[in-house]
């Protein structure tokens, strides 16, 4: 499939010349739709001064004016930044810096982390050893390094099916795996804030991200929150963190921070952590990591613009204003007989499908009804793509409320055909 530059909006036209409304963000990374004039711009005015030049030993003009931004609009304490080109390499980044931090400070045998049941980060190799979907990485199981799993709040498949009851289970069960192994083991524990992504669009409940803050202090373990696909306004904050006032002491973050135009991604760290590599030479402390393309000028160029159009044109604003309007469009799906259950977090949301809903028992994953509604949406004119049988709905931020309900009327009439629920004029 080929795709030109649209019209600068929210939606995409394929070769042939029909256009359709890309609900996919074009993998969760696009917040103002295709071409967008001011960062064409920014990209062409950096072009007039130096494509790129290495940050081994020296810095640039474009990064550094990035990072005090930055650390201007995360949340407060994470006050260094190291560059990168993707989530996943952010992702290990943080690994090596959680791993080599208590080594750095004297403390030798916390060699492993606490990651959360169905938790994605990326597909290099550390990123996969703190993740936990079988179908990525099991045939991977000889190259990676073993971590802990704690569940991970599924409101919808806890046999409970109570916020406050799941959050508890999950909660005590992480303290557990703490307490057993905190003092002589775990370096960090690994949380996607507010709303997994890859592992099926599953929403926290209410107080359990703080839950987990106040359990990483109590036990001395780092906190590593993986802000690259809720990151950037996707949850109606510049970060999911900020939902519970949350400061880990490292985070990643990427994806629309150029607005879906080049590969930056940042980890970000407290003070606490940067002094601990910050040495004379000869003590060995330093962080043995680098890009070739660290700090690359046109990507924070672009970066740098997206930003300015975030505060222009209040884009994290407008979708927290536009979050209720989508909520009450999506909670049209549950009319369907196989729509189980509707998870949302901002503009960050998923729709899984269900064999049968009173019993929530799954499709099997031969039948592939996911990919199939996905592919009955394109007919309709909707791109997304599914998550197993989780169609996902991640439009681009500068969605109307027209385009709302336009892309949520075409994901009914997709499941509809497939699950013949209604009949389809």
């Amino acid at each position: 499939m080929l795709l030109k530059a649209d019209r600068g909006l929210r939606s995409a036209i394929l070769k042939e010349g029909r256009e359709y409304y890309d609900a996919n963000s074009s993998l969760w990374l696009n917040p103002h739709g295709h071409r967008k004039k001011e960062l064409n711009e920014a990209l062409i005015r950096q072009l007039s001064h130096i494509a790129h030049s290495t940050m081994l030993g020296m810095g640039n003009i474009p990064a550094i004016e990035l990072a005090m931004k930055l650390v201007e609009i995360t949340p407060k304490g994470l006050d260094r930044v190291f560059y990168s080109d993707s989530g996943a390499t952010a992702v290990e980044i943080a690994l090596k810096m959680a791993f080599q931090y208590w080594l750095n400070i004297g403390v030798k045998k916390r060699k492993t982390f606490i990651t959360m049941h169905n938790g994605y980060h990326g597909d290099t190799i550390g990123a996969i050893s703190v993740g936990d979907i079988d179908i990525y990485h099991q045939i991977y199981h000889p190259l990676m390094f073993q971590s802990y799993v704690a569940p991970y709040p599924y409101i919808y498949r806890h046999p409970s099916g109570d916020p406050e009851e799941t959050k508890a289970d999950c909660l005590a069960k992480l303290k557990q795996l703490l307490e057993t192994h905190h003092h002589d083991e775990v370096c960090a524990v690994v949380v996607e804030p507010m709303m997994q992504g890859a592992g099926g669009m599953i929403n926290m409940p209410t107080g359990f991200l703080k839950g987990v803050r106040r359990l990483c202090t109590e036990y001395d373990v780092l906190m590593i929150a993986d802000e690259v696909a809720v990151g950037f306004g996707r949850t109606g904050k510049m970060f999911a963190c900020m939902h519970e006032s949350v400061v880990p002491d490292i985070m990643t973050a990427g994806k629309m921070l150029t607005g879906g135009y080049l590969p930056v991604a940042v980890t970000m760290v407290s003070e606490t952590l940067y002094q601990a590599f910050y040495d004379d030479y000869e003590k060995k402390k330093t962080l043995f990591h680098g890009h070739s393309y660290t700090g690359n000028q046109l990507g924070c160029a672009v970066a740098l613009e997206n930003l300015k159009i975030y505060e222009k044109e209040k884009t994290v604003e407008g979708v927290a204003r536009k979050t209720s309007y989508m909520h009450k469009q999506l909670k049209s799906l549950y009319e369907l007989d196989h729509v189980g259950d509707i998870r949302q977090v901002g503009f960050m949301s998923g729709i899984e499908l269900v064999k049968d809903k009173k019993t929530k028992e799954p499709y099997s994953w031969q039948e592939r009804v996911g990919w199939k509604a996905s592919l009955a949406m394109r007919k309709f004119g909707l791109l997304t793509r599914p998550l197993g049988d989780v169609i996902v709905f991640m439009p681009p931020l500068a969605s109307t409320e027209e385009d709302i309900k336009e892309m949520v009327d075409r994901i009914k009439k997709g499941i509809s055909q497939l699950t013949k629920d209604v009949t389809i004029r």
